[in-house]
Formats: C-alpha cells, structure tokens, sequence
C-alpha cells in the first residue's frame, strides 16, 4: 500500500461538475493497494493516517494527528501511485492491486478511519476524478506499508 498524505485546509473531488467528497481542514490522502495488500494493511493504513502527527499544536509544533485535533480525512482511490518509474519513461503499474480487490480494500479503509471517530469522505472507485486542493505548509508525506 501507498498513499500520498497533503495536509490541506480544504479539499473536494468533482466527477464532472459534481462534487462527489469535500473537507475542510484535514488529510487528502491519494491511496494505491498493491498486490499482496490484506485487511492487516487496511488496519494499519487507518491507524497511521488518524494517528500521523502533521497538525501544529499551542507551541507551533506537528505534534497532533486528525484524531487529536478533530480533523477531517478525504480518501481518493488512485491507483497511479503504485507505479513505478525506475525503468524507462513510462510508469509500470504491474503492482497495483487489481481493481475488484481494491475497492474492497479501500472501502475497508474508509469504513476503518471513520470508525476511529474521524470524519471521513472518500472519491469514487473508478471514476475520473478532479481533485482540488489547498495544500497547508504545505505538508506532503509519502506513506508506504
């Protein structure tokens, strides 16, 4: 499993003109499954994204998580992140989980997040997607299990 952590201060995914998810203050994180992912993954992914202390607490320090400071999470499936681009100029997404398995593990993890208390809105499986961001910091962290 990789993901790509934005700590922004408003998110939304359109599918067309429609907007499908939106937060305000909170993580957008970009999530590919990869072969070999189970429900461990999923347990560990949720744990890490509500517990990673990004957040500037009174002294100005990243010691919060979304779960201590009531934040939001947007999930977006994507599975472009599972590519890799160590050879040649075209990413290979020969790892990327296969798409029936993978919605069902990302539906897992949105289940996972929001069942630890944190608001969460996720983008559809599948769907092209438009993505609009306000990056806070900004604040990007690369996420791999």
């Amino acid at each position: 499993m990789r993901a790509v952590i934005q700590r922004v201060s408003l998110a939304r995914v359109l599918v067309g003109r429609e907007t499908v998810a939106e937060i305000s203050e909170g993580l957008l994180a970009l999530v590919a499954f990869e072969k070999g992912d189970d429900e461990g993954v999923v347990a560990r992914t949720a744990e890490k994204l509500v517990r990673l202390r990004v957040f500037e607490d009174s002294a100005g320090k990243m010691n919060l998580s979304a779960l201590d400071s009531g934040k939001e999470i947007l999930l977006v499936p994507n599975f472009t992140v599972a590519g890799s681009t160590r050879k040649g100029h075209r990413p290979s997404f020969d790892n990327a989980m296969e798409p029936e398995r993978a919605t069902e593990l990302f539906e897992l993890l949105a289940e996972a997040v929001r069942g630890m208390g944190v608001r969460t809105a996720k983008g559809l499986f599948g769907a092209h997607m438009h993505v609009e961001l306000v990056n806070d910091g900004p604040v990007t962290v690369l996420l791999e299990l």
